[in-house]
């Protein structure tokens, strides 16, 4: 049963992230017209660096896309967590409307990191 929630979890998660990324691509959502001034600095200042929102994308899409498989959900996981990090921390500061879902998606996250510890130990031996 834990599996199966994980599974679910973990598909709404992935396609969260791969939408998020999608959307950085091709600008399909439009941004809310209430965003606060200091929010609207902070995007300024990302998209004056060329590089880091093509980049933020293509961590989303891989990361999003491997976290829905669960034999990678692992990999998936690790490749998201700073990007998680910078949402929490965005939202902290800039946006604290956004927190709850922020600090939602930093849980599921956490929670997938948990489950496949066995895989990523490894890693810190």
């Amino acid at each position: 049963m834990k599996s199966k929630i994980l599974f679910g979890v973990s598909l709404l998660f992935g396609l969260m992230f791969i939408n998020a990324g999608l959307n950085k691509f091709f600008n399909y959502m439009p941004m809310p017209k209430d965003l606060p001034e200091s929010m609207v600095k902070l995007m300024g200042a990302f998209m004056a660096i060329g590089w880091l929102m093509p980049l933020v994308a293509v961590a989303e899409i891989v990361g999003g896309s491997l976290f829905m498989i669960p034999r990678y959900r692992a990999l998936g996981a690790l490749i998201i967590f700073p990007v998680n990090i910078g949402i929490l921390l965005t939202n902290i500061y800039d946006a604290p409307s956004g927190l709850p879902i922020a600090a939602i998606l930093m849980v599921i996250n956490l929670w997938a990191l948990y489950e496949d510890r066995e895989k990523l130990l490894p890693l810190v031996r």
